[in-house]
């Protein structure tokens, strides 16, 4: 199997053998949305997302440098924990410096400050400057407890703040620890700025990366589970034009799937 295609709500998902294929395949998504953007506006709007999920992804992306006009492009990020250092190996800001800012020529880079000394008047900075234009595409994943950027269950799906301060809930930073990001439990910071659920979901497109088994009942909840705070994820449904990546191991709890 290639890719095998289905549709949930208002979700599309695509599922393929590998997240090699995947990351190619999601870039190459992203590039032709921008590409749209670019050519009705003169310019585009995408929010990033970090995490191990967004490896290849990201990889391929870069690989279109020769592609695109980048410098057309004004890019932002989805989260950031407060009070991480930017110099700090788990900081999103320096992850996505490494990964993506500074090998593809963006006409603006637009970052959320941790370390801010009032984290509220950054938060009120960054919804800003979102504010000032349509976000265009969104690229983002989901957490292993469903969350969206720093979203935690229960989510709020009713805010009306575009960046809000949350607090993170056991499980999502137990998989900071198991991705890697942090030697302990202790180390990981238990509150962060993050884009809430209905500022990722006034993006025109999102483009959502969602490899491996550890992913795979979170994604079962998104797609069959009820709309519920409790998924944040599931919240996706109620988008209309979500194209979401999945492999044969993140894809391996739904119905289809199953042995």
């Amino acid at each position: 199997m290639e890719v095998d295609r289905f549709r949930v709500a208002g979700i599309d998902a695509r599922v393929y053998n590998d997240k090699i294929k995947l990351g190619e395949a999601a870039a190459e998504h992203v590039a032709n949305c921008i590409q749209d953007a670019i050519r009705e506006r003169e310019q585009a709007r995408v929010i990033f997302a970090t995490g191990a999920s967004q490896y290849e992804f990201l990889a391929a992306l870069v690989g279109k440098k020769d592609s695109l006009d980048w410098s057309r492009v004004t890019a932002f990020h989805l989260d950031e924990y407060l009070g991480l250092p930017e110099d700090h190996p788990a900081s999103f800001r320096r992850y996505l410096r490494e990964r993506l800012f500074d090998r593809l020529p963006f006409g603006a880079v637009h970052l959320l400050d941790g370390t801010a000394p009032d984290p509220q008047a950054e938060a009120d900075r960054y919804s800003a400057l979102l504010a000032e234009g349509p976000v265009d595409l969104a690229c983002i994943g989901i957490g292993e407890n469903g969350h969206l950027a720093f979203n935690d269950p229960p989510a709020d799906f009713e805010t009306s703040a575009l960046v809000h301060i949350v607090t993170l809930d056991e499980a999502c930073r137990q998989q900071q620890v198991g991705e890697g990001h942090f030697a302990t439990f202790a180390d990981v910071p238990t509150q962060a700025l993050s884009l809430s659920i209905p500022a990722i979901l006034r993006a025109k497109r999102i483009s959502c990366v969602v490899p491996d088994r550890r992913k795979a009942a979170a994604v079962l909840c998104a797609l069959e589970g009820p709309i519920t705070p409790d998924c944040p994820a599931s919240a996706l449904r109620q988008h209309g034009h979500t194209l979401l990546f999945l492999d044969r191991e993140s894809a391996s709890n739904l119905p289809r799937y199953r042995k």
